[in-house]
Order: structure tokens, then sequence, then C-alpha cells
């Protein structure tokens, strides 16, 4: 019987065998590895693909709220938030598909995924973003005060305003927020914006206390019979009267809101924001 050569030893079966597993589970393991980055690798792809592959923005507006978003005269859809919208389609070189809806369905139909954005002066508040998400603010929306123009000077102050009775729209922000801050100034509600600025005409209150821009753009206009005017003075308090005014999107849609941004920066550098603003507020509302 052969023996072995004299310095040389056999490696025992077991650790022969040891060696095998351990060598087969680094591979394994390397192979999760190298899988697990390839996936990682393949989905940020992906989305990268996916950010290419946007061919356009379905944006949701509504009609009834000028100068942001109306019809003109001819019916065809105009303001700040419509011409904004094309502007940030151009910046990002997407489609855009505009379409109007009601204002009360407008973040619901986001949501129900019938649009990928919503540009139609909503207000950031805590509601709303319980549903959706927000772009950066692009514009602000303060509280104003409306006197007459044959009446006495006044200030927006809770002492320049004691005594007065004030028209307010029922259950609104505004309301909420004269009778904290102005309580020796009487809120009288009314059901809509209209009734309230008819009982003004008529005489029956002092002053509108309401969003500021309708406002400006009401007593400045044919509508007022050049009853008003607007007292100095603008508030912006966010819990009352929102965070600004942002663009909707959907809550998971963060590379849409983040190319979004990006498109608003470029637009504002660019001095093209400030010509909208220009074009669309001749009358400033603060």
């Amino acid at each position: 019987m052969k023996t072995p050569a004299a310095g040389r030893r056999r490696r025992p079966m077991a650790a022969v065998t040891l060696v095998a597993i351990a060598t087969l589970a680094i591979a394994s393991v390397g192979g999760i590895l190298f899988a697990g980055k390839a996936a990682a690798q393949a989905e940020s792809e992906s989305d990268l693909a996916e950010t290419r592959q946007r061919a356009v923005i379905r944006f949701l507006t509504a009609d009834d709220y000028p100068p942001f978003n109306a019809r003109d005269e001819d019916g065809s859809l105009t303001g700040l938030n419509v011409d904004l919208a094309r502007a940030i389609c151009l910046e990002l070189a997407t489609g855009c598909d505009l379409n109007v809806r009601p204002w009360e369905t407008l973040i619901d139909d986001l949501v129900a995924g019938q649009a990928d954005a919503v540009i139609a002066a909503h207000k950031v508040t805590p509601e709303a973003l319980s549903k959706v998400d927000f772009t950066d603010r692009y514009f602000f929306t303060p509280a104003r005060f409306v006197s007459r123009r044959n009446g006495p000077e006044l200030t927006a102050t809770p002492t320049g305003l004691d005594g007065r009775t004030a028209g307010v729209i029922e259950s609104s922000p505004h309301e909420a927020f004269l009778q904290r801050y102005f309580r020796n100034t009487r809120a009288k509600a009314f059901p809509t914006a209209e009734a309230a600025r008819e009982a003004m005409l008529g005489g029956d209150v002092d002053l509108l206390f309401d969003d500021g821009i309708s406002l400006a753009f009401w007593a400045n206009g044919s509508l007022s019979r050049n009853c008003c005017r607007l007292i100095e003075g603008a508030f912006f308090e966010p819990a009352y009267f929102g965070d600004g005014i942002a663009i909707a999107v959907g809550r998971k849609d963060r590379d849409l809101r983040s190319q979004i941004n990006d498109a608003l920066k470029r637009i504002k550098t660019s001095g093209r924001f400030q010509e909208l603003v220009d074009r669309y507020f001749p009358i400033k509302a603060y």
C-alpha cells in the first residue's frame, strides 16, 4: 500500500467541505449584493427614463377667478396661472395640456389621477396639504379693507375701524379674523362676495373685508360704480389666509414637484414672471 509522501498530509474532508461552503457563501453574498446594486441602478435608470419620457404635463385650472384664470371676450382661457403654466412647460420642453374644471373638484380630480398638477391659485393650507403636495409659493393673497370714497379717511387698525360695520363672507377666514382682532368692528356676514358688495353699494355696511386681489379689481372696476377705495394696509396671517399660493401636485410625485420648482426659479430669474405679474396686475393688491 502506498503511503503519502513525507511532509504531505491529507486535508480532512470536513475542512474541505467547510472551505467550499464558505467560498460558495461568499460568492452568493457577492451575487446578492451585485444583484441588489444592479436592481437599484435599474430602478434609478427607470426613474430617469420616466422623467425624460414625460411628454406633457396635464394641468387643471378654473375659469372664474380673474386675473388668475378666466375667459376673455372671445371665450379663450387667460390669466396669470394660464400663462405661468405655459411658461413652465416651455422651460421643461414639454407639452402643456390645460383643462378647466369646477373649482370645488380640482383637488379631488388631482388625487384621483385625472391630472398631474393644479394651477388655480390654491392657498397652501393644512387642509390642502392633507391631500396633495405643493410647489414653492409664487404669489401671496392678502386680506384688505375697502371703504367709501366720499367717507372719512380710515386706517386699517382696530382703533381706526372702531364702531364701523364690515361686510364679510359668511364662515370665511376673513370673518374669523375680524371677530378675533377687530372686536369693536361689527362683522356683518353675507352668503357670497357679490351679496356683500351689493350691501356696500346700498349703504348697508361701512366697509368690506375680503381677498385683497378681488377687492382691488372690484373697487377699480365698473361694477363698484366708483363707490369705494382700498384702505392702506394688507394682512397676510397664514393661519387665516394661507401660506401663499402654489401649484398642487400629487403627494408621491416628487419628481414633478422638483421639475416645476426648477422651472419657477428660472422664470423668476429671467424676469419673465414679473412681466406676467405686471400684465395681469396693473392694480397693486399690496
